[in-house]
């Protein structure tokens, strides 16, 4: 009887756990739509919630058409409405330049609606300047303080040696004990050889700090356009290889031209992120971020009213490159690849460039010097793992599978040979 019933549990509970297993499997399957990613992912290249973009403003949609059923037919084939000469149709293409809309044949109706309750979402109000706002400690450098307090001891104490010594004097007279004979302080061993350290420790750091120049480390230079990378890949979490594509193809990592910039841009022609994100320079004085993207604008020969490009009588667009200045330099005889290190090494971008993602303005985080490339050669693990470019050093694979070592540096893969990196 005991058997049957554990016979008859372990069949429930198997069947328990499938039932559990079959409505977590069908609650993901049917989760919500996320119209917000929905939306960035297929419409925010061409359309904006509340403003007109390339295509207009999609706020309250749904009240400007025929019919919801309508909706999803626009949606998964504009052009498909548009030839079968339906009048609302027409009157949107004709509006609009007669710029077809693509079309999106994947998205599901329930997606389309996801999207539409996503751009409905009524627009926040602006914080009001004077609001109540917490207030934050200012930072405060301490090394004068600290300077004022050292000099104050130091007095303290030649007092406290003087009254010790004069003390020590009078109690040695009364005793009719001879005192020994005061040596000037400039011919004083201990003081002598005190002094001597201090000047060779002085001259190395000052050696040390020497060999540092044309290495540029914290240069920050003063770029054309306030542009904030914490904002773009910290804030909005922009890829970096989104705009430096050249970082997993060859060796320069390339900076953007403008018409990458104006991908997005074209829609978003203001900063609505000073309450929460106000954009500081290092002097210390406030950024217009909107009046940023006009200087944006201006160098990419874009008429933010017209919503279209400036162009000269043949049709070229009025257009010119941002000077950025460049920030990141490495001296004529240096190779360095990045492509050998962001694809082949699967190194992150912050190893070198510092956190990027939250800096306003980008500076020059590490020295770049010989040294710093040759230790981190030294101690950074090959990543040997689902890596064909590292398929052809096999003892290395032998040995890992065997035991006889736990992992492989990029100094035992020659990256330390001098030809490397000079030629």
């Amino acid at each position: 009887m005991l058997g049957y019933f554990n016979r008859k549990t372990k069949k429930g509970s198997g069947f328990i756990v499938f039932i559990a297993f079959l409505l977590f499997s069908t609650s993901k399957l049917y989760a919500a739509p996320d119209g917000k990613a929905l939306f960035q992912a297929n419409c925010a290249a061409c359309h904006n919630p509340y403003k007109d973009a390339t295509g207009p403003a999609l706020f309250g949609v749904d009240t400007r058409v025929p019919s919801k059923e309508w909706l999803h037919k626009w949606v998964k084939n504009s052009m498909e409405l548009v030839s079968s000469g339906d009048k609302h149709a027409n009157e949107v293409f004709n509006k609009w330049n007669k710029i077809p809309m693509p079309p999106f044949p994947t998205l599901t109706e329930e997606e389309i609606d996801a999207i539409i309750a996503f751009v409905n979402i009524p627009k926040p109000e602006p914080k009001q300047p004077g609001g109540a706002t917490s207030a934050q400690p200012a930072d405060t450098d301490n090394t004068l303080l600290y300077a004022i307090l050292t000099v104050i001891l130091l007095i303290i104490v030649a007092v406290f040696a003087s009254i010790n010594k004069t003390l020590a004097k009078a109690a040695n007279q009364k005793s009719d004990i001879p005192s020994p004979k005061d040596i000037p302080f400039y011919r004083n061993k201990v003081i002598i050889s005190v002094v001597a350290i201090v000047m060779i420790l002085a001259f190395g750091a000052w050696l040390t700090n020497a060999s540092e120049f044309g290495r540029q480390k914290n240069y920050m230079p003063k770029q054309p356009i306030f542009y904030s990378h914490k904002v773009h890949a910290g804030i909005n979490q922009i890829n970096c290889l989104y705009c430096h594509t050249g970082a997993e193809k060859g060796r320069f990592a390339s900076v953007p031209s403008t018409n990458v910039c104006m991908n997005c841009h074209k829609q978003i022609d203001e900063y609505t992120g000073a309450d929460e994100h106000p954009l500081i320079s290092l002097e210390g004085d406030k950024i217009d971020g909107t009046a940023q993207i006009q200087e944006l604008y201006k160098y990419a020969g874009w008429d933010k009213d017209k919503k279209a490009y400036k162009t000269d009588a043949n049709g070229n667009i009025l257009a010119t490159p941002i000077p950025w200045v460049k920030i990141h330099n490495l001296p004529d005889h240096v190779y360095f690849n990045h492509s050998l290190h962001v694809v082949s090494g699967k190194i992150a971008c912050q190893r070198c460039h510092g956190n990027v993602e939250e800096m306003d303005e980008v500076f020059q985080s590490a020295d770049l010097s010989m040294g710093w490339c040759v230790n981190c050669h030294r101690n950074t693990n090959v990543q040997f793992a689902n890596n064909d470019y590292y398929s052809i050093f096999q003892k290395y694979h032998d040995e890992i599978k065997a035991g006889t070592r736990t992992d492989v540096k990029v100094s035992d893969i020659g990256g330390l040979e001098c030809q490397k990196c000079h030629y």
